[in-house]
């Protein structure tokens, strides 16, 4: 990319072609097979979760994947502790991709699940996790920052490489995290994602937009929302693809006093 190119001038979530969004060249780039960062992203989410909830949790949750595009594993880091799982995304093409998943997901995930079941309180879990994919999860098509209507909805959230890949405004970015945490009950656990520094990404022959922001703008958009605030740094540069640093991850809680 060059500055001055099309694809790194100001563009809004509203103005980006996300219903020229790709998920099968999606998935065939990121998660056909499970990369090394996405194995550390696990074995912080699952510990996360693990940790707070434990083997047996007293009651059933209601969970959120916010942007869920065509990546199953920040839901079946929820799947043990939820009796219903919303999958949220705005690209009709990604939608498709998540109904077809649901009613049994590609053999590829399988590895995901596998990595996640390193920790007894996804081993515990009585039922097939197709079967239980199929019986909790909803797919639904919607923007995110709809949720500002739907606040204290949910009590488990994932948001991966979501709220800074929108758009690339800093103002849209911070306004996606708000949505996300506030859609949440005061109390609940959370786990969220995103490029560091990215300059946006091509999915199939489609440029998408990203926000640039940093460790300082990350924590500065979840922390008056959450308690509990851990984030850890993730990976090489350019690593998965180019234009980009690190990738960051936020483990916490929705916060109780808000």
């Amino acid at each position: 990319m060059h500055l001055g190119s099309p694809e790194n001038l100001s563009q809004l979530n509203a103005d980006a072609p996300w219903d020229a969004f790709d998920p099968q060249a999606y998935v065939q780039h990121n998660y056909e097979r499970v990369i090394d960062e996405d194995a550390e992203i696990i074995s912080i989410v699952r510990a996360h979760f693990s940790d707070h909830f434990g083997a047996r949790p007293d009651r059933p949750f209601r969970g959120i994947d916010v942007g869920a595009g065509a990546n199953l594993y920040p839901a079946f880091s929820m799947l043990p502790w939820c009796e219903e799982i919303t999958l949220l995304d705005r690209a009709t093409p990604n939608v498709e991709y998540l109904e077809k998943q649901r009613r049994s997901y590609d053999q590829s995930w399988d590895a995901f699940w596998n990595l996640l079941c390193r920790d007894v309180g996804y081993r515990a879990m009585p039922n097939d996790p197709r079967q239980r994919f199929a019986d909790v999860v909803r797919i639904e098509q919607g923007d995110l920052f709809a949720l500002s209507d739907r606040r204290d909805h949910w009590s488990l959230g994932t948001m991966f490489f979501v709220a800074e890949s929108l758009s690339t405004s800093e103002d849209e970015f911070r306004r996606a995290v708000e949505c996300f945490l506030l859609s949440l009950t005061p109390g609940a656990p959370f786990a969220a994602a995103f490029m560091e520094h990215s300059e946006g990404y091509v999915v199939g022959s489609t440029h998408f937009p990203a926000c640039d922001v940093g460790e300082p703008e990350i924590r500065s958009a979840i922390e008056s929302y959450a308690d509990g605030l851990r984030m850890f740094t993730v990976g090489q540069p350019d690593a998965v693809r180019p234009g980009y640093t690190h990738m960051i991850v936020a483990c916490g809680f929705r916060g109780r006093g808000i």
